[in-house]
């Protein structure tokens, strides 16, 4: 009896509930063959079915919507059948009068559903599966409702007169334009003498609460503040009573920084929320707080939470949720303050449900889930030492109350923590307080420790069966294969025959299955949510917007409903495990760079930003979008990177720090130095540099992509020594932090600095390094920028060395020419130019169109780039080609572009020194 007791207060018949099953009467009429009526096809008969699975999922979230916004919603769906649909809910809910017919409705509501007997109907008859979502819907209701008492239908009548009247000014409801005779009905049971039932029933309620709390895990939510209330009250006779006729109630697509206390303000207990309506509530803030970080509304959201805590001081969440909004706006004492708050009232007992302790929570509460928490916020603000210290410590305690599962995660976190910040004296640090790897620490490296540390926490993972902790572990092993080669972990004895290299098959197997999370979520048993969390993202996702998602030139919020459609499937999956599973189309662009292959990181980049949007972070959706853009400057140039970047600055404004404004300074910094306007591209270099954290080990990635562009902007001022200097000191950096594809890239840029400044025989060995090294990583775009750089280096030494410069740059070209930019493309043709020049064997009169065919490639693409100094010794080839044709014609001309891109180089040299 207690668990029916429970079943009924997590769910309460509500008349928007009652409207659901009047819909569902008209999908599955009880013994109707074929298609029903109203439906004049099978697509109009599942679109409505959609719709009720969308109603169903979202039936307990903490706002119902109101008659006319479900009207609303119908007329996005019903397309013809909209006003019989609208018509029948009215005339259906208007009919609903006395306690009878209610028994009656209910009644033939229960013959919808399939019964032992169904496999002995005819084929073509529509039976509700009563293990159906919809089934188990209805079946709620129907247990709901024979467990009210007959005062309790009275009130339910009520409510489903204010419903209705509250519609009127929307939607006409004849049957209530009458004088009031048909609310007379209700208002009759209304006049009862209740005061006997309401006074014993308050009181029981008051003495059974703090029962009830401890062990339902479905209550209904009272605050304690509205509780002694409803003891302090004086009930009087019926008079009091007939006051209660029009319930509060907040609309479904109500913002989500409105004030939660108007939904338990209401005078009518049928419209307060429960526990799970409120925890699921929360849930999703604190969902929609971790992807949408710094543009959430602060002070909104935090009078919201404060209010909730004035109501209901017991919800110790609210504290979770104040330190969620806090750290994701870098506040941090105020995010401390919070997370302290909240573990010192509720001990990590409430908030923290991805942990669960094999021995449960011990008499100090979850110290451990503490500990994992102060650690991820020191992570989050860029104290990688302090972060270190806690979570070690986290561990240690973990070990201690054997809860596995933080240790879990908590591993996974100190992974994080070495691969994002490589900090070179953890291993010490790990050492002292994790005792299953001290006894090998001392004779690991940081990357191998990475590696077993990775591993065994995935190994953990499995055994514990924590599904999305065992992707997230994938994602970060395919991470670590990408950028690190796997070494023998014993440093004596006989080992076993290792290839130093990364193996970029063992990336995809990772990155496969990280992507069998949602093989969890394929059935429709499995869809099931198990807490509110989730159920208002169906309502939610009944409207999309047409059109490009890409780039779109219109806001999110539009006024014209006609730009909307209805989506027929709308998405159950959890919103965590659908930002996994976009992490890992994103990781796979990501890996795709570095492989050099453009066409499969654009196509990854495309479809993270169009299909998983909408669950993932800003920062996660800002970083694909700026893939797409660099992509576009690199290929198309950087009228339509400009163009694109614009839109997406419109799109992702409210983001103090994103990868938009990272990108928007490389494009210009990049347009800058092609242009040969040097102190703009300092100042954009120095810019660059001021976005990087001041804490060793933080931003590394943003520090060494700001020491190579002040490196390129010394070669272009002709300051070879101090280009030198700076890329020995950013090897050394790379070196220390053992980022060895960015290793490849400085040896590379050491290759041209000698390269420039003619000092030949000392590039071709830091080429020869960085080939050397892009063999072992697979860096295939890099091997071939490697190899032109090579080729042009035995150029450099003299004619002699042509033919082995030319069969370099033929045997990178398939790379170059199919995933190069624009720049690496046009030098490989200018060298190519080049070699066959000063090829003595090769004649330019008999085959002239060797040299200029490429000659032209290049210019047409380095005036895509403005890139003025390369694109004027294009043209100078080009003009010595024509002149040794005699094509004066040609010759001038081609000599007029090369003095327009020296005029412009020039003019941007004086702009330089009158700055």
């Amino acid at each position: 009896m207690g668990a029916m007791g429970g079943l009924s207060k997590a769910f309460t018949i509500t008349p928007h509930k009652l409207s659901i099953c009047i819909l569902i009467q008209v999908y599955a009429p009880p013994s109707q063959t074929s298609l029903p009526f109203p439906f004049s096809s099978l697509s109009q008969h599942n679109l409505l079915s959609s719709f009720l699975l969308s109603l169903t999922k979202s039936s307990e979230d903490i706002f119902e919507p109101k008659l006319d916004e479900l009207v609303a919603q119908l007329k996005e769906i019903g397309g013809v059948l909209n006003h019989w649909l609208s018509d029948h809910l009215a005339r259906k809910l208007s009919s609903l009068a006395s306690p009878d017919d209610l028994f009656n409705f209910f009644n033939d509501l229960r013959g919808i559903l399939g019964g032992s007997d169904s496999n002995v109907m005819d084929d073509d008859q529509i039976i509700l599966d009563p293990s159906s979502n919809l089934g188990v819907f209805v079946r709620r209701c129907l247990l709901a409702f024979n467990l009210l008492s007959f005062e309790a239908v009275c009130h339910l009548l009520t409510n489903i007169a204010t419903y209705c009247k509250e519609s009127l000014s929307t939607y006409e409801l004849s049957h209530f334009n009458d004088s009031d005779s048909d609310t007379e009905a209700p208002r009759h049971y209304e006049n009862m003498d209740l005061e006997n039932f309401v006074v014993e029933k308050v009181n029981k309620e008051i003495e059974s609460r703090n029962v009830v709390d401890e062990r339902l895990s479905f209550h209904n939510h009272a605050p304690k503040a509205l509780v002694r209330a409803i003891e302090d009250r004086d009930f009087s006779p019926g008079p009091q009573v007939r006051k209660i006729n029009k319930p509060r109630e907040v609309s479904a697509c109500t913002s989500s920084s409105c004030d939660v206390s108007d939904s338990v303000d209401s005078p009518s207990g049928a419209f307060l929320r429960t526990n799970w309506q409120i925890q699921g509530y929360l849930l999703e803030q604190a969902d929609t707080i971790e992807r949408q970080g710094s543009s959430f509304p602060l002070n909104a959201f935090e009078s919201v939470l404060k209010d909730l805590l004035k109501l209901a001081p017991e919800l110790h969440r609210v504290h979770f949720l104040r330190y969620l909004n806090s750290l994701y706006h870098q506040d941090y004492h105020t995010a401390l303050e919070n997370i302290h708050r909240y573990f010192d009232y509720s001990a990590g007992t409430e908030g923290c449900d991805f942990v669960s302790s094999s021995t449960g929570c011990n008499s100090f509460g979850r110290y451990e889930i503490a500990l994992l928490c102060l650690g991820m916020m020191h992570f989050h603000f860029g104290h990688p030492k302090q972060a270190l210290e806690v979570l070690t410590e986290a561990v240690r305690v973990s070990q201690q109350q054997n809860n596995d599962s933080c240790l879990a995660y908590t591993l996974a976190a100190i992974c994080k923590l070495l691969s994002e910040f490589g900090i070179s004296n953890m291993r010490g640090l790990i050492g002292s307080s994790y005792s299953p790897v001290t006894s090998i620490g001392t004779s690991l490296s940081t990357q191998q420790l990475l590696y077993v540390l990775l591993r065994r926490s995935l190994k953990r993972a499995e055994s514990l069966k924590l599904k999305r902790l065992v992707a997230s572990n994938h994602l970060a092993m395919a991470k670590f294969d990408l950028t690190q080669v796997q070494r023998p972990l014993l440093s004596f004895g006989p080992k076993a025959s290792m290839k130093l290299a990364t193996c970029p098959s063992n990336v995809c197997k990772e990155l496969r299955l990280s992507s069998h999370l949602i093989n969890e979520y394929a059935d429709e048993a499995s869809l099931m949510i198990s807490d509110g969390a989730f159920c208002t993202q169906w309502i939610k996702n009944l409207k999309k917007p047409k059109g490009s998602v890409i780039f779109s030139q219109e806001n999110d919020c539009r006024s014209n409903t006609d730009a909307f459609q209805f989506c027929g499937q709308p998405c159950s999956i959890p919103g965590s495990v659908l930002q996994l599973l976009g992490s890992s189309y994103l990781f796979r662009a990501t890996a795709w760079e570095v492989y050099g292959s453009a066409p499969l990181a654009r196509m990854n980049a495309l479809l993270y930003a169009t299909c998983f949007a909408d669950s993932s972070s800003l920062d996660d959706v800002a970083l694909a979008h700026g893939k797409l853009i660099q992509h576009l400057a690199v290929f198309k140039g950087y009228k339509e990177a400009f163009a694109a970047l614009e839109l997406a600055e419109e799109k992702f404004l409210s983001l103090s720090k994103s990868q938009i404004q990272l990108v928007k300074l490389q494009l210009l910094h990049d347009h800058a130095l092609h242009t040969g306007n040097l102190k703009l591209a300092q100042q954009l270099c120095d810019e660059l540099g001021v976005l990087a954290s001041s804490v060793t080990g933080v931003d590394i990635e943003i520090k060494v992509e700001a020491s190579l562009r002040h490196a390129r902007i010394l070669i272009a001022a002709n300051q070879f020594s101090q280009a030198a200097a700076v890329a020995h000191s950013l090897f050394c950096m790379c070196y220390k932090f053992s980022l060895q594809v960015e290793n490849a890239t400085v040896l590379l840029l050491l290759a041209e600095i000698h390269k420039r400044s003619g000092n030949a025989v000392l590039g071709i060995p830091y080429a020869l390094a960085s080939l050397s090294f892009c063999k072992s990583f697979n860096l295939d775009l890099l091997k071939a920028s490697a190899t032109l750089t090579l080729a042009e280096l035995w150029l450099s030494l003299g004619s002699s060395h042509a033919k082995r410069a030319l069969d370099l740059i033929h045997g990178a070209f398939p790379v170059l020419l199919g995933h190069g930019g624009l720049e690496l493309r046009a030098r490989a043709f200018i060298t190519e130019a080049k070699c066959y020049l000063a090829d003595s064997s090769f004649s330019v009169s008999e085959e002239p169109e060797m040299v200029l065919e490429p000659l032209r490639q290049a210019s047409e693409d380095l005036e895509l780039l403005e890139y003025h100094k390369l694109a004027a010794e294009a043209f100078y080839l080009m003009a010595i080609v024509y002149d040794k044709l005699g094509q004066l014609d040609h010759r001038e001309e081609a000599a007029s572009s090369f003095r327009k891109h020296i005029t412009a180089l020039e003019r941007s040299d004086i702009e330089d020194r009158l700055q």
